[in-house]
Parts: C-alpha cells; sequence; structure tokens
C-alpha cells in the first residue's frame, strides 16, 4: 500500500503543424491517501487521462515530481513503480487464453536465466501429462495458484482456457482487472474501464470494483466521464478543468457546497439551477422584483455584501411545488422527464424568463404549458461572486467549553 502525491506537476506537449505547445496540466498539487479510492472527473481534454499516465510512466511529466509513498518515481521505468492500469479498451492479448492474461504480468516481474525460462517452458508443455511425466517449475505452481485465486475472486474460474474473443464485454472487463490485481500491486489506475459496457452491465461491475477495492485496500485512481460513478464509487472526487484542479473532497461536498461555478454546473445530474441575484442584506437576496430568504452559514456573509450582484444556485430538490402566494415564483413547464421514482420538470420563471429544472414525485401530474408556483428552500441557496468562486463559509465557532488547568 502507499499513498500518491503529484507535486507542481505539469505537462506540456510540443506544438504540433506549427501551432503553440499544449499545456495538459499546470503546477497541479495532489495528495491521494494510503488505501483511498479517488475519482477523477472533468471535461474531456481536462487532463485525467494524462494524469494516469504520468502516474503509470507511460509519460514524462514536464515539470514537477510524482512520488509513491515517500519514493519519487517520474524518472523510474513502469515496471519499477509498482502500478498497475486497466485501460478503457481492455487492452486483452489475443493470442492468450483468459489464465495467461491474468498471468501475463506475472511471468514478467523478474528477469529469468535461460535455463529457468527453459524449465518454465518445460512445465507449461508437460502440465496435461500423467504425472511422472511432468516437469515441475515452482515458479510457475506459484503463478498457476494466483491465477486460480484472483479467478475465484472476480467469478472467472470457468472461463480460464477460453480466448478473449469468446468473451463478453462484461467478461472482458473481469479479465482486464485480473491482470492487473494478480500482481498485488501499490496502486490501481483505471481509466474509464466501464464505458464500453451497457447500463445494466456496468452497474454489476461497478459495485463489483468497489467491492474489490474495499477488499483489497489498495489506492486507486479511477477516470470517469459518468455523474453516478463519480458519485457512488469515490471516497473522495477530484474535479479538474483545463490542467487545474478545481475542487477536491467527499461526494457530498462537492454536490452541497461546489468551490465554484464549473463545479456547480459539472457535479450533480441535473446540474445546479443558476440564477442572477443581489444581496440586501443580512438572509435576504433580491430575484427580480422578489425578495428571498437565506438561510444556513451564508445567511450572516449577506450583510456585508448588500448591494452586491451575485449568481444563487439551488439543486432541483430545493425548489418545492407551492401554493400561489406574494412570495413564491410563477413558472410555466416547458418539458418534464418521467424517471420511475421521480419527475424532473424545465420550468420557465414568468418573471425573468429564467430555466430552472425542479424535481417532483411521480404522482404529480403537469403537462407543457401547465402553470404552476415554486417555493425556494432557504438553506438550498449556494452563492457565487462576480469571478464565479462561492462565499466561503463562515470559521467554525470556537469551542465554548472551558480550558482547565493542568496541575503536575
Amino acid at each position: 500500500m502507499a499513498e500518491v502525491r503529484f507535486q507542481q506537476v505539469s505537462k506540456t506537449y510540443p506544438p504540433r503543424r506549427g501551432g503553440d505547445p499544449v499545456q495538459v496540466l499546470r503546477q497541479l498539487d495532489l495528495q491521494i491517501q494510503d488505501g483511498e479510492f479517488l475519482v477523477l472527473v472533468g471535461p474531456s481534454g481536462c487532463g485525467k487521462s494524462t494524469l494516469l499516465r504520468l502516474l503509470a510512466g507511460l509519460e514524462q511529466p514536464s515539470q514537477g515530481e510524482i512520488y509513491v509513498g515517500n519514493r519519487p518515481v517520474s524518472s523510474l521505468r513502469p515496471a519499477q513503480r509498482d502500478v498497475a492500469m486497466v485501460f478503457q479498451s481492455y487492452a486483452l492479448y489475443p493470442h492468450l487464453t483468459v489464465a495467461g492474461n491474468i498471468g501475463f504480468g506475472l511471468r514478467r516481474s523478474r528477469n529469468r536465466t535461460a535455463l529457468e525460462q527453459l524449465q518454465d517452458s518445460l512445465h507449461l508443455a508437460t502440465r496435461r501429462l500423467p504425472g511422472p511425466l511432468r516437469l515441475r517449475s515452482r515458479r510457475e505452481e506459484r503463478i498457476a495458484q494466483r491465477i486460480a485465486e484472483v479467478a475465484e475472486t472476480l467469478e472467472l474460474g470457468q472461463l480460464l482456457d477460453r480466448l478473449p474473443k469468446e468473451l463478453s464485454g462484461g467478461q472482458k472487463q473481469r479479465v482486464a482487472l485480473g491482470r492487473a490485481i494478480a500482481r498485488a500491486p501499490a496502486v490501481f489506475l483505471m481509466d474509464e474501464p466501464l464505458s464500453n459496457l451497457d447500463a445494466k452491465l456496468r452497474t454489476g461491475t461497478r459495485t463489483q470494483i468497489v467491492e474489490l477495492q474495499r477488499r483489497l485496500g489498495t489506492t486507486t485512481l479511477y477516470v470517469t466521464h459518468d455523474q453516478v460513478e463519480a458519485m457512488t464509487m469515490g471516497h473522495r472526487i477530484a474535479v479538474l478543468n483545463a490542467g487545474r484542479l478545481q475542487q477536491l473532497g467527499t461526494p457530498m461536498e462537492l454536490y452541497q457546497w461546489p468551490a465554484n461555478l464549473f463545479v456547480a454546473q459539472f457535479i450533480g445530474s441535473p446540474p445546479m439551477n443558476l440564477l442572477p441575484v443581489t444581496a440586501i442584506g443580512a438572509g435576504q437576496v433580491q430575484l427580480g422584483s422578489r425578495k428571498m430568504a437565506v438561510e444556513g452559514p451564508l445567511a450572516e456573509m449577506l450583510a456585508s455584501r448588500a448591494g452586491e450582484e451575485l449568481t444563487g444556485g439551488l439543486r432541483p430538490e430545493h425548489f418545492q411545488l407551492a401554493p400561489a402566494t406574494n412570495r413564491n415564483l410563477r413558472a410555466e413547464v416547458s418539458h418534464g422527464e418521467a424517471l420511475g421514482n421521480e419527475q424532473l420538470l424545465t420550468c420557465r420563471l414568468e418573471e425573468g424568463g429564467h430555466l430552472v429544472q425542479v424535481r417532483v414525485g411521480p404522482e404529480t401530474i403537469l403537462p407543457p404549458g401547465a402553470s404552476l408556483n415554486l417555493d425556494i428552500d432557504p438553506r438550498g441557496w449556494r452563492l457565487f461572486d462576480a469571478s464565479g468562486e462561492a462565499l466561503p463559509l463562515p470559521p467554525e465557532p470556537a469551542s465554548l467549553e472551558p480550558t482547565l488547568p493542568y496541575f503536575t
């Protein structure tokens, strides 16, 4: 086991066809704790896969250092880094069986003498012969035992003699996982490993990966575009954009308290609703002509920002259907999406014409064009300044318990 640390890491690719150099990562600082499952998310081209490739040794950083444990690894060959990578395309060897693919890394874990190579080859050639005719290789026997253990863990025991072309997509993915875990590396790297699977198979494999990582306790970096994967799999999520780390935190921290407008729009499905508001005093903002209450940790901060133009963020669950009053927002339904256990309504506010998305129960019947009134949960507001950064939360109050003297 080992923690992973990226220290001021930058990656710039040389110019092509007379263009400018492409800077993919910009002085990135990131620490992954020992045994942690960290999910990397961000738009295409933000540097997620490059980060994995730098750690795996498939690319070299232009600046900075990468540590696995206390050991700098930027100058080491990939085989010396003690990491294993699971690719989006599985990258199985088509001429090897499932057992051969799982054991591939084990057989190349160290250099062998010519005599050892001959002994191993004779063992493999005679392993199906009667006992007296077999030539033993202790190394190959240990590898066979490890392959059997991994196959049992991933329910691949009945498939060990099959070639990759004889496997389904989910089976191929499990073989790719098996090849990675067989070596018992210090770090797992997974680059969108479920993107080629259908929705049902993806759900089952996602659960299997989480349980496997929890059982093994191996430090894991997992790249995905899928919001559900990011929110349900990782201990923490790192959000990247344009090569910079935007926010690092638990899934609920990112969902409830995004650090900026980019995270607010990127995390959550659907994304956070954004509305232009004006701070008018402690616990109040103005949306159009209506004054809206703000409760919670941000309420008192608004007193010092009176008159400031802000962006107010609200998750779809922070709107509720309500009877018509002077304080509610009148809106019209643009369209609805039935999701089984809930509906997602896209509504246009009567004042200002802003579109917002609202979660309602499955029993609600509101066709397109229907009018409704929306009430806002005053504790649901998230506020962002003109630069797009979230208003900082006030510091935690100091403990009111008295400090007792210490007597020797």
